[in-house]
């Protein structure tokens, strides 16, 4: 269950994806629309009696079933709590997951959305309470098979990745590789500032971009890369713009969330700690990615010069943001 190695989409066709759902009892009338999604392939499928699906096949040797099965439980449980996520639907016998022409796939129903508006205080709040409600339940159980967000897993291990594929250009190897160690060694050192710190199950990519506001308020969506980790993964993402406007933005979340769960504010050193292990493991994702024909087209500015040479500028404002005090709610 390695995240950088190479796998292929090359024979996800449509009439695959129309086959897979009519063994499963869903008839498409043939519209289909590919959805926003890079890591797996995702389609809106109408179909010929009642609304469209929304079925998503799963990256090959990515995950290993049990780690999909155990994400699908996780959003199971949320859901029987009456929180708003959207759990894969029952296929029969062979449960959430199905697999054709060696495709992995699950189905789900659809649901529409827009962005949140982050700045309005009573958004946040919303979100927040919603957020301590997924981590109550998150912290009543363990994954078993499922990895655990820390600093060898998103540092590490991605950092020697792109250094022995040989992503980085020969001129810049030495200035990535001494900005990225500086990096670590902050990081581990906000890690033991914070001291010990509750680890359980989270959302894992919680940015606005997987949250889906309606009048009735959010939906939480596409919990594909759910895994253990602290409380503030699932709320740093969603603090943006300059200190002052992070401060309040975090004291609104932290106002809803506390409301369901408890929050170590240790954690609060983690926050600059954890966007730059997301820094260094996007660039391995997108190298790993590269062979896949949809990620040069996404992004084209990916492995130039210029893009390794911003990676070494952000890495050292990162390694100047960790040496700052902690962002402190109001």
């Amino acid at each position: 269950m390695h995240s950088f190695q190479p796998e292929s989409f090359a024979g996800l066709t449509p009439d695959i994806v129309i086959a897979a759902l009519e063994e499963c009892g869903f008839y498409s009338d043939g519209r289909l629309l590919a959805l926003n999604s890079y890591e797996n392939r995702v389609y809106q499928v109408g179909m010929e009696e009642g609304p469209p699906l929304v079925v998503k096949f799963y990256r090959p040797r990515r995950w290993s079933d049990e780690a999909i099965l155990e994400e699908h439980g996780f959003v199971d449980a949320l859901a029987g709590q009456e929180i708003p996520v959207v759990p894969a639907l029952s296929l029969g016998t062979q449960g959430t997951l199905r697999e054709h022409a060696g495709f992995r796939y699950a189905v789900f129903p659809r649901h529409g959305g827009r962005a949140p508006e982050l700045d309005d205080s009573r958004t946040l709040e919303w979100l927040g309470r919603f957020i301590g409600r997924i981590h109550a339940v998150g912290a009543a159980q363990a994954y078993a098979h499922r990895p655990v967000l820390d600093p060898a897993s998103f540092g590490e291990t991605p950092y020697r990745y792109l250094l022995e594929q040989g992503f980085i250009p020969n001129d810049l190897v030495e200035a990535y590789r001494s900005v990225v160690r500086q990096a670590l060694e902050g990081v581990q050192r906000c890690y033991e500032r914070a001291g010990e710190v509750g680890m359980l199950r989270l959302h894992g990519d919680c940015h606005v971009g997987n949250v889906l506001w309606t009048d009735a308020g959010p939906h939480f969506v596409d919990f594909d890369d759910s895994r253990t980790g602290p409380a503030i993964q699932d709320l740093w993402m969603l603090l943006s713009g300059e200190r002052q406007d992070m401060v309040r933005q975090l004291s609104d979340l932290l106002a809803g969330y506390e409301d369901f769960c408890e929050f170590n504010e240790r954690e609060l050193h983690l926050i600059e700690a954890l966007r730059t292990l997301r820094l260094i493991h996007y660039s391995a994702w997108l190298a790993s990615r590269w062979h896949d024909p949809a990620f040069p087209a996404a992004f084209p500015w990916f492995n130039t010069q210029r893009y390794w040479q911003d990676r070494v500028l952000e890495l050292r404002e990162q390694v100047a943001l960790m040496q700052e005090p902690p962002l402190w709610p109001l």
